[in-house]
């Protein structure tokens, strides 16, 4: 898919998890906004997969350690044909696959996440076990800011450059808000890219909601032969919907009906523009 493409596929994504949310009357807004480019990129440009096939050896592996931001990953799994997509109704409802974190019981999903601080470590894994079986395929593994606080994620870093894994990206949602306000206020992180730097890890920081960068950067990777790549993806939280933006409250809040007509509306002319500037039909 071209750039001009995923910009209007990102937001048809976050039309598609707000209706979602709205429906279920729960799950995690800000962080599933402020990570839709990021996975848009990878599942519809960058990422060596087959969603008729989803357990192929060589698939490229995706592993989302932030597991509660899971609404833009079910609604692009859907949209690429893991799963039908009338089956996002269910979201989080009784006895449904697609419950608030990534459960691997559902096709296209590598493993179950949400208890923040592993997905680093079973990503290592992965993409070693490539290394030792001589295959070609990659591992990315998407963690929020406010997980750097969690000492699993260092112990995997330091795993990650020992063994020279790079067929291993780690990404950073650095959206800069948890859900208990901003990261410096609960748990300092800076210098945050000097502190991977330091692990072993060739670290590059972008505009995480800027499509052509994120493009440009998957495609780049591996930059350093024998080196795990860290992308620090400077992104906002809440992202397309400006009265969601960098406010706290939305982490886990539940669009009114006002507030999805609003923030519909919003997208709507966001995608009228695309196809005036003919990005999108």
């Amino acid at each position: 898919m071209e750039t001009k493409a995923l910009k209007a596929k990102a937001v048809q994504v976050r039309m598609d998890l707000l209706r979602m949310i709205h429906g279920a009357k729960t799950g995690h807004t800000g962080g599933s906004l402020s990570n839709t480019d990021i996975l848009t990129a990878l599942y519809y440009r960058v990422m060596n997969i087959d969603s008729q096939n989803p357990k192929w050896a060589d698939r490229d592996r995706f592993i989302a350690s932030k597991g509660h931001s899971v609404e833009s990953l079910w609604c692009i799994l859907a949209d690429l044909g893991f799963f039908p997509k009338e089956e996002l109704k269910t979201f989080s409802q009784f006895g449904t696959r697609l419950i608030g974190h990534p459960n691997n019981k559902v096709p296209g999903i590598e493993m179950n996440t949400g208890a923040l601080g592993h997905g680093l470590a079973i990503s290592v894994g992965m993409a070693l076990a490539a290394k030792r079986d001589g295959r070609n395929y990659r591992v990315f593994c998407l963690m929020g800011d406010g997980e750097q606080a969690e000492g699993s994620v260092w112990e995997a870093a330091m795993a990650g450059a020992h063994y020279k894994l790079d067929n291993l990206i780690g990404i950073i949602d650095r959206n800069r808000l948890q859900i208990s306000g901003s990261t410096e206020d609960v748990m300092g992180l800076e210098p945050l890219e000097e502190k991977w730097s330091s692990f072993g890890w060739h670290v590059v920081s972008i505009d995480g909601n800027d499509m052509d960068t994120l493009v440009k950067t998957f495609e780049a990777i591996p930059f350093v032969l024998d080196q795990p790549t860290l992308i620090m993806a400077n992104t906002v939280k809440g992202k397309g919907v400006s009265f969601a933006e960098n406010v706290p409250h939305w982490h886990h809040h539940v669009p009114s009906d006002a507030e999805l007509e609003k923030a519909l509306a919003e997208l709507s002319a966001t995608l009228e523009l695309f196809k005036q500037e003919g990005q999108v039909r």
